[in-house]
């Protein structure tokens, strides 16, 4: 994994993948409409959906809106775990190209483990995908390094997309990413609003005069193969998250982050895998 164009391009497995992208969880109809565009017209060009957001259509529509051509964005979506096995999964892929208006994604992700389909059945059925152009890469969602392992030996991994911030490390699946070129991407960066308000954080926004969200960010972006998909409501804070390209964190200021307590865990429940498999 090379880094380029003063980090905001990391290349996996040969393909340059913005490395900031923008998050669309929990966004719907027009407020995710303009989201998208604004984000696109602010310079963003990740954008990640999921057919379990329910508002894929609304991302068509603000990169319709955006005026952006696809093929400058990298796009992202996701076959929800109950559609795992191999008739669903085509099916939802099938769906999320009609309401993205797209005939392809960038990436096609299993959004959860799925416990009642073998692994293998689903990740056939989306190679099957890939090998008619319908997914350039394909990849998984909150897979821990044990099942990241299994899914390796069926398809080449371009991406597990995990939770991940200065309050939860993924230091284990960093290291298979390094061994098997695949990028793990940060959702919740900002760990759904406590990054804003932790003293450390804080403190160190204040040295450098930034925020504390752009010092979790910059914090993600120096570990090398990672991308990193903010999701934001306004402008402001779109415009914020992405200005993160034109300062550094100091080896004092990184240890600090690094020294933080990293086991705090939002998204978990009865569906979730066991983290430490």
């Amino acid at each position: 994994m090379t880094v380029a164009r003063e980090d905001r391009v990391v290349v996996i497995q040969g393909t340059e993948v913005p490395r900031l992208g923008f998050g669309t969880f929990e966004m719907q109809g027009q407020a995710c409409r303009e989201g998208v565009r604004d984000a696109l017209a602010i310079g963003y060009r990740h954008i990640d959906t999921a057919r379990a957001y329910g508002n894929e259509t609304d991302v068509a529509a603000g990169i319709r809106d955006s005026g952006v051509p696809r093929e400058e964005i990298f796009l992202t979506t996701k076959v929800p775990m109950e559609r795992a096995s191999r008739e669903e999964v085509r099916r939802s892929a099938h769906e999320s190209l009609r309401d993205l208006e797209t005939d392809h994604v960038d990436l096609l992700l299993l959004h959860w483990p799925a416990r009642d389909v073998p692994m293998a059945e689903t990740l056939e059925a989306m190679s099957r995908l890939q090998d008619e152009g319908k997914a350039r890469h394909l990849g998984v969602s909150n897979f821990p390094p044990g099942l990241l392992r299994q899914a390796l030996e069926h398809v080449d991994v371009f991406a597990n997309q995990v939770e991940f911030h200065p309050f939860l490390g993924q230091d284990a699946l960093l290291d298979l990413a390094r061994e098997h070129d695949f990028t793990v991407t940060a959702y919740a960066p900002l760990a759904h609003g406590k990054v804003p308000r932790d003293p450390t954080l804080r403190d160190i926004a204040q040295s450098l005069g930034r925020t504390p969200a752009q010092i979790a960010l910059r914090w993600l972006l120096d570990v090398p193969g990672t991308t990193v998909i903010p999701k934001a409501s306004s402008h402001e804070r779109r415009v914020e998250n992405f200005d993160v390209f034109g300062f550094e964190l100091g080896d004092d200021a990184r240890a600090r982050i690094d020294a933080l307590p990293k086991d705090q865990r939002d998204f978990d429940g009865p569906w979730a895998p066991d983290w430490d498999a």
